[in-house]
């Protein structure tokens, strides 16, 4: 039986089992207490002291996040001494960060920043002394040490859920800071560039390379026709930092704003999740009937992060991963080939970018092998939601007065299946979808795959293909990856299919979507994904007529000679620094 315990937290009783925190017991009742560092289960170790509270009887104040109720307790959240104390932490916390606002990217959405303005701070008493530090700016992820406010919300998010310990402390004193571990540059980490740290750091003291100056000068150049494609997960995502509903921020509407900003072309991603469903799906099959020639599992290929991480933690394993190209890559190679010929235009006169809930397809588009359309990289520029949203802010763009417009033809025709592939478990369900068709030559009901669905971190089920039983499993955030690979090693568990994606929840949780402070939205997000697939008249990436016309015009067949020039790649044609464990 769970022991219960009364208190008083400002004059408000509530009642909670003993093992609550003063901070989980507030909240309760509507009573917020503010914090800087604190992320449930992930880092409670009261490191900013901003959550203090005074507790009757005890002289010392307290920290709520980390210390629990008990019978008779009374509390005050904000009583003078709490207020005075608070303002002081805040003022030490801003005199070692650069709170150049102005030009700050998270200026508006900064947790130091509404808290220094809900404690009327107009000014700083203490001495200011920033941290320098040398970072190479062209990196998909950038670290500013001078923002830094030693929170270790990074460190514990890559180390506890992600499991790449990428950051440590360093330096002791004043002068302590987080940095790349073992005196390491952020090039020669082993990074996924999965962006979590970006998403739950508080501050900017973690951001994604800005490439809007980039996108901008491509759409003023008269001499460049602008293709722009968005990613299944942006348009669940994209309407959360302009002040719109879910039900407002719909993909039309945001077709018509990049239309408003000049983009020539405006497609979807979806076209290009259907045809990659229809290369991985058909090269499953061909592993399934050539079984003793490949190894098993097949992985899918279409998460840079996870191609980061399986390059870097378990080379061996980089034979197991599919060799269809992400959707992103696929349609830049599509574009810059068959849309160039379509519009009989020089493949180089198309600047191809992309809206993207991920860093790491920055590093995605530079990837050296990734131009086999001969014009360059096949996709010249990942944007973040981030990113998008600044841009459209940027163009005084009233996004709540703009209508919805389709997009553009051909390569704007997507499917449900297409849609899911932002949700973990979402390409695993659409590869299966089609396989069965492939194979059987019938379509399966569109939800006969629902198994795989869900934020649990790993799941697992078994199929019947035809008579063939397919043991699939799913899993999202690298922590869960490394337990699936490390259990597939010691022989614990078979499959013959398996979905990876980088961050906790798919792409609806990736980083490069808008932050919210202490919110996790990749349940929502993805739910929503699921919404728009059920109610898609098409449900089946082999009935995207465009993509059908695409092979029959174009390609000829999935896993064609030209399919493989075009939409496959060599995964073992870049290198990857490989973990330090493995170093050993």
């Amino acid at each position: 039986m769970v022991k219960m315990a009364t208190i008083t937290i400002d004059g408000v009783s509530v009642t909670v089992p003993q093992n609550t925190t003063i901070l989980d017991a507030a909240h309760s009742v509507g009573i917020q207490i503010p914090s800087l560092c604190y992320l449930r289960k992930i880092n409670e170790i009261a490191a900013c002291r901003v959550c203090l509270v005074e507790i009757e009887g005890i002289h010392k104040l307290v920290a709520a996040c980390n210390n629990h109720v008990w019978d008779g307790m009374v509390v005050y959240t904000n009583s003078p001494r709490v207020r005075n104390a608070r303002r002081t932490n805040v003022e030490l916390i801003l005199s070692q960060h650069n709170c150049d606002c102005p030009y700050c990217i998270r200026s508006g959405n900064c947790e130091l920043q509404r808290l220094a303005n809900d404690l009327g701070l107009s000014h700083l008493d203490y001495h200011k002394e920033l941290a320098t530090d040398r970072w190479d700016k062209t990196f998909p992820l950038i670290r500013d040490a001078a923002k830094c406010i030693k929170c270790m919300r990074c460190v514990q998010i890559c180390d506890k859920v992600q499991t790449l310990n990428v950051w440590d402390v360093c330096n002791t004193g004043s002068r302590t800071t987080v940095d790349v571990s073992g005196a390491r540059t952020i090039r020669e980490a082993d990074c996924s560039l999965c962006g979590q740290c970006i998403t739950h750091c508080p501050v900017s003291a973690l951001r994604a390379r800005d490439d809007t100056q980039r996108a901008f000068a491509a759409l003023n150049n008269k001499d460049k026709i602008t293709v722009v494609q968005i990613a299944p997960a942006v348009r669940v995502a994209w309407g959360e930092s302009l002040g719109l509903t879910r039900e407002e921020a719909t993909v039309g509407r945001l077709v018509a704003a990049l239309r408003r900003m000049g983009f020539d072309y405006i497609f979807d991603t979806d076209f290009s999740a259907d045809l990659t469903i229809m290369e991985e799906g058909s090269e499953f099959i061909e592993h399934l009937q050539h079984r003793d020639e490949h190894p098993w599992p097949l992985f899918t290929s279409c998460c840079p992060g996870w191609v980061r991480f399986v390059k870097s933690q378990y080379p061996d394993m980089v034979k197991n991963l599919s060799t269809a190209k992400s959707p992103m890559q696929m349609f830049g190679a599509v574009t810059k080939t068959y849309f160039a010929d379509l519009l009989g235009v020089p493949a180089e006169k198309i600047f191809c970018m992309a809206i993207m809930p991920c860093v790491a397809k920055k590093h995605e588009v530079d990837i050296p092998v990734m131009n086999d359309a001969g014009a360059g990289q096949d996709v010249d520029l990942s944007l973040t939601v981030r990113e998008i949203d600044r841009m459209i802010r940027a163009e005084h763009i009233d996004v709540k007065a703009l209508g919805e417009e389709e997009f553009d033809s051909p390569l704007g025709i997507g499917t449900g299946a297409g849609v899911i592939f932002g949700a973990t478990g979402g390409v695993m369900e659409a590869a299966l979808r089609s396989a069965h068709y492939l194979v059987t030559g019938k379509n399966p009901k569109p939800d006969a795959f629902v198994d795989v669905r869900g934020l649990d971190g790993w799941k697992e089920a078994t199929f019947h293909i035809a008579d063939t039983p397919v043991r699939v499993a799913v899993a999202s955030g690298l922590g869960n990856t490394r337990r699936l690979i490390e259990a597939l090693r010691a022989g614990k568990v078979q499959y013959d299919f398996v979905e990876i994606m980088a961050c906790p929840g798919g792409c609806a949780g990736g980083g490069g979507q808008p932050i919210h402070a202490n919110q996790e939205l990749a349940g929502v997000r993805g739910e929503m994904l699921y919404g728009l697939d059920s109610v898609n008249q098409l449900r089946f990436s082999h009935e995207n007529p465009s993509v059908q016309a695409l092979y029959r015009d174009y390609l000829g067949a999935p896993l064609s000679e030209k399919a493989h020039h075009l939409l496959h790649t060599d995964h073992e044609a870049w290198q990857m620094p490989q973990s330090p464990k493995l170093k050993k």
